[in-house]
This record gives structure tokens, sequence and C-alpha cells, in this order.
């Protein structure tokens, strides 16, 4: 079972073990009475499976952050009417399977590991761009989780001192500039109609964040997935290559006879509209249930 909670949209589905979406189903996130929502198009997806006590092992549920996956409380950031929501036991309450929960960037890293382009790849970050800025880090063929699963936010990444304000009441965050959120707000335009400044400078942005990240984590390949990047497309992206090539300059990344050529692999997820299903699917195939200390590298 894979449940995907975003701010505009939620969606459940089951997925085999393959990774293939076999039953899904969605519904606009409402502002308020989330839960209910959720309710009924969990008990929907449920009963479009024939004796599914029988089939379904366990329960996935991705989530923007914060997150705690010790008590299974959900606190995201961009839904504030669940602030410290119980959503591992509610879910755990509703389909009667062990729910492990995750944030929507940890979730989209092993969609990617699981059946899209980074099968095989020990270590990737995939960054999520879309009103929720987070990422999923793989070093070692393990998924980087934190104290109470947390690891990976680099939304909150400061990549303007001083700058823009953030969601999360500090300034310069990643979020502040490239969330479709705040691209909206600053143009006062739909997405896909952001100026060419907006995208270039949140391209720049983004690039910054991950020349911090991969110096940090030391991987060589970095996926952007969500809104922004599959809207913005080409533009956002050579922004974001030319800002890391600049700041970017270790030398175990860069390679070539003068250390000119990059080695990060900076490029788009592939994986389409099911990606957060097989995300979410991921962290029940890969992760403790809920109430179990995440483990530690």
């Amino acid at each position: 079972m894979a449940i995907d909670v975003a701010t505009d949209r939620l969606a459940a589905g089951v997925v085999d073990a393959a990774g293939e979406v076999v039953v899904r189903d969605r519904v606009a996130t409402p502002p308020r009475d989330v839960w209910p929502a959720l309710h009924r198009l969990v008990r929907r997806v449920l009963a479009a499976v024939p004796d599914h006590a029988g089939q379904l092992r366990s329960c996935g549920v991705s989530c923007e952050g914060p997150t705690d996956v010790v008590t299974g409380v959900a606190s995201p950031l961009h839904l504030p009417v669940w602030r410290g929501y119980e959503l591992g036991e509610r879910v755990r309450d509703l389909t009667g399977l062990p729910v492990a929960l995750g944030t929507a960037g940890q979730a989209r890293v092993l969609a990617e590991r699981w059946v899209g382009v980074a099968r095989g790849v020990d270590d990737v970050i995939v960054l999520l761009v879309s009103d929720a800025v987070e990422a999923g880090v793989v070093v070692n063929g393990r998924l980087l989780r934190g104290r109470l699963g947390n690891a990976g936010q680099l939304g909150h990444v400061v990549v303007e001192p001083d700058g823009l304000p953030c969601p999360c009441g500090a300034l310069g965050c990643l979020t502040a500039y490239v969330s479709a959120a705040s691209l909206e707000a600053e143009s006062n335009r739909p997405l896909r109609r952001a100026p060419a400044s907006l995208v270039e400078r949140a391209g720049v942005m983004i690039g910054r964040a991950v020349a911090s990240a991969v110096a940090v984590f030391d991987v060589r390949v970095v996926l952007l997935a969500g809104a922004v990047p599959a809207v913005l497309g080409a533009p956002l992206l050579d922004a974001a290559r030319r800002e890391l090539d600049q700041r970017s300059r270790l030398s175990h990344l860069r390679g070539g006879p003068d250390r000119s050529e990059h080695l990060v692999e900076l490029d788009l997820t592939v994986l389409g509209s099911e990606a957060p299903l097989v995300g979410a699917a991921g962290l029940a195939r890969d992760l403790a249930p809920f109430g179990e200390a995440p483990a530690q590298l």
C-alpha cells in the first residue's frame, strides 16, 4: 500500500513487487478536513483490492517534512492544519498494516533507485522541487534518515545570507527562491509563465545548494524532480549546471588533465506522475515501520 500526502493532492494506491502501480486514486488536498478526505481515499483503494488483507504486506506514507519516524508524527511545513499530526498511527489503524513514514524527498530517491534512472547507483541525491523542497540522499547504497527521519532537508540550506524569508522562519533558504509557491507569488504568474530572470535565479540557487550537498555527501549523481523542474525544464537545469560548475571545485569532484571537467551528473528524473506512489511503496519495502528508531550509518 502506498500513500502520498502533498499540499495540492492526496494519492493512494497499491504497488507490486516490480514497482508497478496496479491500483491508484487521487483527490485534491482540501484546505481543511484533510484526514477525512485521505480516509475516504484509502478506503476506496482498499475496496478495489480483492482480499486485500492477504495481499498487502505493509504501507508506506510519504509526506513533506518535518516528520518523526519514531512516533509516526508529521508536521508538513505547507500543511499547517497538520502540525504534530499522528499520521502513522491513524494510517495503521485504518489499514491494519505496519506503516513506514518518510519524507517526500526520501520517497522520491527510493523510487528512482527502484525503477528509475538511478537503478544500480549507490551514491545519489534526488532533489524534489515543488511546493515542498527537500531531498533524499543515498550514500553507499543506504538511505540517510537522521535522528527523527528528516535527513535531506536541502530546502533549508542557506543560499543567500539574510535573503528572502522562508516558511520555516529563517532567511535565505533554498525554498524561498525555488519552490513553486514562492516563484508564483513573486512573479504573480502561473509557474509556466515565470519570467526568464526568475528561472535563471532559481537555477543558480539550486546549483549553489547542490554544490554544498555534493561536497558534504560525496555523490556523483543528483537528479531534480517535481513540478518546478518539470515545468521550467532546460533553462532551469542549464543555469543550475553552470552554477554547480563554478561553485564546486574540490578535486575529487572534477576530472580531466586540468581538472576542468565536472564529474557530478546533474539531470532531471524520468519517472512521471506515478513516482510519488512508487516512492511511498519504496518506503514500505525498504524501511522499518514507525516506532522503531531509524538505523544510523
